[in-house]
Order: structure tokens, then C-alpha cells, then sequence
């Protein structure tokens, strides 16, 4: 008898009738002898429209107490869910975060899963009963409710899956599964069958948005095989597996892309120990992710630097950077909000070369020009005019041969 944990997201669970079809799944999957948890997300639209009514009741609302708020979205689905596979003669129970003793740190809005117990989903599966969970919650060590920020859901359902030990955890989402790219932008993107944590990893924090950066890390880690699926049809999805599984070494597996990225140059920074620090330590204090860096040696002792920052913490890094200017001597500050960042993903790269030529010369051709460049052992990415975004994404599809049917 396999362990199989199933998340669903907003979308999935929008309302009643959805939900019915959500506890139709589920109770097929529990007849053909599975042990099932499922991990639920809000309604659509839920959240968003809580943290409204936080922001319309105080103009700073406590964090502490709009987790408790927040909470309640996910409170709603896993009871109705619950609701109706009793009333289809199921047995299921719900539970929330601080019964499954899901152990976060303090960090309210965005908390960390230290350690899940489980004891209670343990002695509920034991009766084989199926155990529906608000995701997105946890507690901390004191007992407060917490939130593990947006996609909170996913990390959830990962989590607990490798805390049980499951056998796979799928994602049913509004989409079949991972893309060679966005399908809304290169008609031509297909479906991948199987994916590596490594280039789902890198695809997550390089723009693909369909699973939580977070939960794939969980799974790496744990070595938790993800199906990623869509709650609205019967088709197999992308399994997202360890490389070393059997699965074919595309040279690349996927193009992505990022519109929420800035740019900002100091010109003129004095070339010494210390400058740097001097840059970046505010920053980082203002609670602002550097993406990437270059700099640039000038003669004379002096050189430009150019990092980029996600685009709607732009206006409070570039007043920062202002300030540090002026401490440090650099000539002037200049930033940039019309930016894209384009990257190329795959674990092929690791022993193919010349990944990186095809990739510059595919955006030459087409007069795209690079503004800055970063690199690691399986993806290349670019910073190019946000204008070119959709061109770039599909003329470096056709030239890495995925529009081939040949996954």
C-alpha cells in the first residue's frame, strides 16, 4: 500500500463544485488501496482579498495577526473538502498546521519549516482515513500560527510528504505540467514528461511559476519524486525526479524568462577593499535580493558596477544608492526598469559545449542586444530590453531544438 500526498491549488478548489470534483479524485485514488493526505490551498482569490480587509482594518496590520487572518483561507477548503467526502461515506478528517505540528521559525509571512511531527496524520492514516491538511500553515515552537508565504502551499505538501516517508507527491495545478517555456508566449513549447530537481530548481527562480521554489528544494533534498498535474483532466503530467533516474540529459530543457528585474550602474566607484561591502550591506539590510552583478575595471583606479534587483524594490534601492554614491565618491547612479532577464536551462550543459555561443549568436541575429550575462553549470542567463522578451523566448526555443517533437 503506497503513501500518496495530493496538493491542490486555488484554482482547483475555487468552489463547491470544484471541491466535488477535487473529493471524486481523491476517493478514486483512495479505491485503488492508496493511503492518501491531501494539502489544499484557499479558493482563488481568497487571500488576496483577506489581505484587503487586513490593510482596510489597520494601515500596518500586525504580522502576527494577519497570519491568523491569512490562515483561515486554507481553514475553509481542507473542513469543506473534508464535509464532502463524509457526506460520499469516506472517511476523512481535517487538520490544520499546528495539529500536524508543522514546527516553523518566527518569521511571520514568510516562516521557515524547522520540523514536522506528523504523530496525529500517522494514527489517522493507521485507520485509513484520509487526512486533509491546511497547507500554508504551520506554528512556531510558542504555538502562534504562521504562513509560509505565497505558493506556501507546495512547500506544505512536499514537506510533509518527505516527513512520511510518501512514495509521490503530486501537484495538481491549472496547468498539464512544466513547459519548454511559456506556452502563452512560443506557441511551439511542449510539455516535458521529466524534469531534474536541478532544472526545476533554476527554472523556478528564473521565472516558470508553476511549483514553489521552496518545495523543490524539499524534494531534492528528501529525494521526493513531484507530479506535477492538472486537476482538470486525467492526462500524466512532468515527473520532477533526481537527474541520476534514468531520465534523458537534454543539452537544454527549457527557456524562461523574468520581467519583474531592474537594473541599477554605479558609475565611477573607487577600485578598493571594501567598496563593495560598502554597496551591498545596505541592501541587504533593507531586505532587497541582488540577482546579478558585473563590474567593469576603468583605468585610473576606478570601475562601474551594474546589479540587478526585482523590479518593485527599484525606487528603494536606487534612493540608497544615491546616498551611497555620494559616501563613496562613484561619479553618478543610473537605473533601468525596462529590462528583461531570458535564460536557457539544462542539465546537458554539464558535458555539451557551446551552449553559450548559440545562445549569443541566436539573440545577434535578431539584434537583441546582451546587457549583462550570468552563468552556472546548467543555465545561462541574459538581460535584454524588455521589448524583446517574446522574441527572444521563441528564436532561442527553435535554436536548442525544442520545437522538435522529440522530448
Amino acid at each position: 500500500m503506497s503513501l500518496i500526498v495530493q496538493k491542490y491549488g486555488g484554482t482547483s478548489v475555487a468552489d463547491l463544485r470544484r471541491i466535488r470534483l477535487v473529493a471524486k479524485r481523491v476517493a478514486k485514488t483512495y479505491d485503488q488501496g492508496h493511503n492518501v493526505i491531501v494539502v489544499l490551498s484557499a479558493m482563488a482569490g481568497i487571500t488576496d482579498s483577506l489581505i484587503e480587509m487586513a490593510y482596510t482594518a489597520a494601515e500596518s496590520p500586525d504580522k502576527r495577526e494577519l497570519d491568523v487572518l491569512l490562515a483561515t483561507g486554507e481553514q475553509t477548503t481542507s473542513a469543506l473538502l473534508a464535509m464532502v467526502l463524509k457526506s460520499m461515506q469516506y472517511p476523512a478528517q481535517s487538520l490544520l498546521g499546528h495539529q500536524v505540528e508543522v514546527i516553523t521559525n518566527q518569521c511571520f509571512g514568510n516562516a521557515r519549516i524547522m520540523d514536522i511531527k506528523a504523530g496525529w496524520i500517522q494514527q489517522l492514516l493507521a485507520d485509513r482515513n484520509i487526512v486533509v491538511v491546511a497547507g500554508f500553515q504551520g506554528c512556531d515552537e510558542r504555538g502562534n500560527i504562521t504562513t509560509l508565504g505565497r505558493g506556501g502551499s507546495d512547500t506544505s505538501a512536499v514537506a510533509i510528504a518527505a516527513a512520511l516517508k510518501a512514495d509521490v507527491c503530486e501537484i495538481y495545478t491549472d496547468v498539464d505540467g512544466i513547459y519548454t517555456a511559456d506556452p502563452n508566449i512560443c506557441e511551439k513549447a511542449r510539455k516535458l514528461s521529466v524534469i531534474s530537481y536541478e532544472e526545476m530548481l533554476n527554472m523556478a527562480s528564473l521565472g516558470a511559476r508553476v511549483l514553489q521554489i521552496r518545495s523543490v528544494g524539499f524534494a531534492k533534498k528528501y529525494n521526493i519524486p513531484v507530479h506535477v498535474r492538472s486537476s482538470f483532466s486525467e492526462e500524466e503530467g512532468t515527473m520532477v525526479v533526481n537527474e541520476n533516474s534514468g531520465m534523458e540529459r537534454l543539452v537544454v530543457s527549457g527557456v524562461t524568462h523574468d520581467k519583474n528585474q531592474a537594473r541599477i550602474t554605479l558609475k565611477k566607484v573607487p577600485d578598493q577593499p571594501g567598496i563593495a561591502a560598502k554597496i551591498f550591506t545596505p541592501i541587504t539590510k533593507a531586505g532587497i535580493v541582488v540577482d546579478m552583478i558585473i563590474q567593469n575595471t576603468r583605468a585610473e583606479g576606478q570601475t562601474d558596477l551594474t546589479f540587478t534587483v526585482p523590479k518593485n524594490d527599484f525606487k528603494r534601492a536606487f534612493e540608497i544608492q544615491q546616498k551611497i554614491a555620494q559616501q563613496i565618491g562613484a561619479e553618478d547612479v543610473f537605473g533601468d526598469e525596462n529590462i528583461a532577464k531570458v535564460s536557457v536551462i539544462g542539465v546537458g550543459m554539464k558535458d555539451h559545449s557551446g551552449v553559450a555561443s548559440t545562445m549569443f549568436s541566436t539573440l545577434a541575429r535578431e539584434n537583441i542586444n546582451i546587457m549583462m550575462i550570468s552563468t552556472s553549470e546548467i543555465r545561462i542567463s541574459c538581460i535584454v530590453e524588455e521589448k524583446y522578451t517574446e522574441l527572444a523566448i521563441r528564436v532561442l526555443h527553435s535554436a536548442f531544438g525544442l520545437d522538435d517533437d522529440k522530448s
